[in-house]
């Protein structure tokens, strides 16, 4: 036959194709994930909340009952101190750690089968602030990475700096973003760093001139700058895909607001829910969620299609966890140890369950399971269901918990601390399913 008609069955079986996918392929572009052809949805947890960047993971067979004599996996001492949660990408787990005794910034590779670690980087030595918060870390913020290099931020010798690190473990750039030196609240830095096409953004607010930055992921050039107010934050930066278009989301300074990401030109900002946070918004549909933190106490509901109109609010706080989202219903626990449930179109609780607090760390959600640890190192699991509370099973792993979990696969992966003799030791563990 003539090649012009393969070739007409060719295109014809293409556009059958792209028809039959397109509502895969527009969710996935619509999470972002889509922009980075080598990261896998299913298996990859590639930045801060994941491949979605909202705490969703893909469907897996993760175990509910965490169980070091059933369903360990592995487990691997990491030195140093950090609050940053592991990522994965490929066959290796990234970490941002710090050895605050010899002030020394670094990233650590460990291997997804085994945890054995493969390599160490040191990114810097010295400069450390002389006061930080006691909930927070010299290694807070989480590794980004595109599935071709990894993106991490270090606060030093009075200025934020961020790195760009080959999979191999070579240091590629590095770009002193500002001076940032907080005298009014000297609490550190967590913010961790956003990757959005071709750039990798970076916040930073303190009493100074404070700003968020985006950079070029190949060459480190600077693409972009949005002035902050001065005044101490938390919270990072997130893109979501909102009334048609990609919004970048962040809380704190007494406003929530929104920005174009590919130039950082403001699209709207609506009071609350507070001065500082730490969470990052969560959001959907059109309705973006965030939730703080202090002086004031506040969860809002705000409408991103209608230039940030406030739907609903309430008294309640989540300040240094994130909150999230599940088929028409939000999910908050918040630092005083109590769970909730609401309606996410009118605030309408429909459930809360005192559990155990105080909570630092965010949730995941793997099918209809959130995971949600308290600083106690207890892991709840909890049903993602709008009718009743029921708690599936409470794990203990670890003394301390400050971390969120990564999802890869069927695996669940956990930074942890616990005191051994007079020293405190770091521990990532990985559980999947249960040993035969």
């Amino acid at each position: 036959m003539p090649v012009r008609f393969y070739r007409t069955v060719f295109v014809c079986a293409l556009l059958l194709y792209i028809v039959a996918s397109g509502e895969k392929i527009t969710e996935a572009q619509e999470k972002g994930i889509a922009d980075f052809p080598s990261l896998n949805r299913e298996r990859d947890w590639p930045w801060w909340r994941g491949p979605q960047r909202d705490g969703h993971a893909a469907k897996a067979d993760v175990p509910v009952k965490l169980d070091e004599a059933k369903n360990l996996l592995w487990k691997t001492k990491v030195p140093g101190r950090g609050h940053a949660s592991p990522i994965v990408v490929g066959s290796k787990v990234f970490l941002s750690t710090s050895d605050p005794q010899k002030q020394i910034h670094s990233v650590i590779a460990f291997d997804l089968q085994s945890g054995n670690q493969t390599w160490s980087l040191d990114l810097n030595q010295g400069g450390f602030p002389e006061r930080n918060h006691p909930k927070n870390t010299e290694a807070t913020a989480t590794i980004a990475s595109d599935g071709e290099e990894l993106f991490v931020t270090f606060y030093h010798h009075d200025g934020v700096h961020l790195s760009s690190v080959s999979f191999d473990g070579k240091e590629q750039w590095t770009k002193t973003i500002d001076r940032f030196r907080p005298k009014m609240y000297e609490y550190g830095y967590a913010p961790s760093p956003l990757i959005y096409r071709n750039s990798v953004i970076v916040a930073y607010e303190y009493d100074g001139p404070s700003a968020i930055v985006a950079y070029s992921t190949k060459s480190g050039e600077q693409l972009w700058k949005a002035k902050r107010e001065s005044s101490i934050s938390f919270s990072s930066p997130v893109v979501a895909t909102i009334a048609g278009k990609d919004q970048l989301l962040m809380s704190g300074q007494g406003v929530t607001t929104a920005y174009d990401p590919s130039n950082g030109k403001q699209l709207w900002s609506t009071p609350g829910p507070a001065m500082a946070t730490c969470g990052t918004a969560v959001w959907e549909n059109n309705l973006v969620f965030v939730s703080g933190g202090f002086p004031e106490s506040q969860t809002l509901a705000i409408d991103a299609s209608k230039k940030g109109k406030v739907v609903w609010r309430n008294r309640e706080k989540c300040y240094e966890e994130s909150m999230v989202v599940v088929g028409g219903y939000l999910y908050a626990f918040t630092g005083k140890g109590i769970l909730f449930c609401w309606r996410t179109n009118d605030g309408k609780e429909m459930w809360k369950q005192r559990l155990s607090g105080p909570v630092s760390a965010s949730p995941v959600l793997v099918d209809d399971r959130i995971y949600w640890a308290n600083e106690a190192g207890v892991m709840y699991v909890v049903k993602a269901s709008p009718e009743r509370f029921e708690l599936l099973a409470e794990n203990r792993v670890g003394e301390s918990s400050f971390a969120s979990p990564a999802i890869s696969g069927n695996r669940i992966l956990l930074r942890v601390a616990q005191q051994e003799s007079d020293m405190r030791q770091e521990y990532l563990y990985s559980f999947g399913p249960e040993n035969r």
